[in-house]
């Protein structure tokens, strides 16, 4: 959360008063908070609250063709993905504004080349027709879902915005370099641009920067995790345990899926979590019992201490954390964390 306030000074008494206001004192209650100077960019907002940082690669039209890329969709996590980030990021409104009336449930419709979030009464309406407007509507929220996807992978905050460069980074990560624009590596790689040759003759064959960059990270020795899938789950049905009378309880454990965990939002108000909270009650948890690391919950360290204050007052406020495993693991299934 970031604010735009407007300070009073009292220089005699050497005290700077700011009035955030009841939506903003959140920013107050963890501790020491950051402040500078307000940017030239912001010259002008209004006083109050400041959205998360507006993503400028998202209305680049070069890169136009490498986020609609069907490779670069499954990277990101797929149509399931998109489909769960819309469901949960994509403002909970119907995005089609051409109708008087709207549902209250919401629904997904695919459409090329993506999804479209939708109330039923115009899922109902608009089943079945192709448009060039449905298909901005779509790509649009790829490209969103997309970078979002790349913000998380990368552990970028919500207020800062995505950098060329990172984006390459993430590409090459996911080995989905071959779909990057070549105008957009020769930028990373501070290349000259291609001239324009009017003879044939003048050519000069040249490496395309694609390439380039290619060469360059397959020298590097890369852990496999950035290429696969993070955790690999294996289904074992008939474990030596279970011959047993009395068998002895394993605990699963994974430090990976955890590290993973921490880079996922605060369930409770979509911040930069801190630790991967186990479950504990509903049987889980308990003296030298703790639960497995796969029922683990990213909460910041504000609601992690919540939650083990009270627990029921926890779950009054902000949910079950059945639910909120659940939602976890089926984002991780879907962006192919677990597989």
């Amino acid at each position: 959360m970031r604010a735009l306030l407007q300070p009073v000074i009292a220089r005699e008494l050497g005290v700077v008063l700011l009035k955030p206001g009841r939506e903003l004192m959140e920013l107050f209650t963890a501790g020491r908070i950051l402040i500078e100077r307000q940017p030239e960019s912001m010259a002008g907002y209004q006083t109050g609250r400041v959205p998360d940082a507006r993503q400028p690669l998202e209305d680049n039209e070069q890169l136009r063709s490498f986020f609609l890329n069907e490779k670069v969709l499954i990277a990101a996590g797929g149509i399931s993905g998109l489909d769960y980030w819309l469901l949960k990021y994509g403002g909970g409104n119907c995005q089609y504004a051409h109708s008087d009336y709207h549902y209250h449930e919401l629904t997904i419709m695919h459409h090329e080349p993506g999804s479209i979030l939708l109330c039923g009464y115009c899922d109902n309406q608009l089943r079945e027709q192709r448009t060039e407007a449905l298909a901005e509507l779509a790509g649009r929220n790829v490209i969103a879902f997309v970078l979002d996807s790349i913000r998380i992978s990368l552990g970028i905050d919500k207020s800062r915005e995505i950098s060329l460069a990172e984006l390459s980074w993430w590409a090459v990560r996911k080995s989905v370099t071959d779909a990057l624009p070549e105008c957009c590596a020769r930028e990373v790689l501070r290349l000259p641009e291609e001239s324009e040759i009017g003879r044939e003759s003048y050519i000069t064959p040249a490496v395309p920067a694609t390439s380039i960059l290619g060469e360059l990270v397959s020298a590097v020795d890369l852990p496999d995790t950035l290429t696969e899938p993070l955790v690999g789950v294996i289904v074992d049905p008939a474990p030596p345990q279970s011959f047993m009378r009395r068998p002895k309880r394993l605990r699963w454990e994974n430090r990976d899926y955890l590290n993973w965990v921490k880079t996922q939002p605060c369930e409770c108000c979509q911040q930069q979590s801190d630790d991967p909270h186990h479950l504990i009650g509903w049987g889980q948890g308990g003296m030298a019992t703790k639960a497995h690391d796969i029922f683990s919950i990213p909460l910041c360290r504000k609601h992690h201490t919540e939650l083990h204050n009270d627990r029921l007052a926890f779950e009054r406020k902000y949910g079950s954390q059945l639910e909120m495993i659940i939602k976890v693991l089926d984002r991780a299934y879907a962006l192919g964390v677990l597989a």
